[in-house]
């Protein structure tokens, strides 16, 4: 199904692509996607150590030590953000984690 807004109420909220800047009227509201968002990979009780830790450098090309630190992070304090950016990079990391079979979520950064 199809709907056209009338052009008073398209005027009314409109959507700036060069700032992401939703215009309602006279009040400009900054745009959730402004904000990055972050890929969490949770703990399991599946996964090796020193699998996850290969995730992480086959997949993100991380260096050793730091996939190492991810992976321990995911390990001591059941979560840990693997990656941060825009809403599509946070939801394609995601699958991607999925389809190694880690669990794998995404947020916006600063909300818990």
């Amino acid at each position: 199904m199809h709907c056209t807004l009338p052009a008073a109420v398209r005027a009314a909220a409109t959507v700036s692509p060069e700032t992401g800047t939703r215009t309602t009227g006279e009040t400009s509201v900054s745009s959730a996607t402004e904000r990055p968002w972050n890929v969490v990979v949770w703990d399991d009780p599946v996964n090796l150590m020193s699998y996850v830790t290969y995730v992480f450098r086959s997949y993100f090309g991380y260096p050793e030590d730091k996939a190492r630190s991810l992976m321990l992070e995911v390990h001591h304090h059941g979560r840990s953000v693997v990656a941060s950016g825009s809403l599509e990079e946070a939801e394609t990391h995601t699958a991607a984690m999925h389809g190694f079979g880690l669990w794998a979520t995404f947020e916006q950064a600063g909300g818990r």
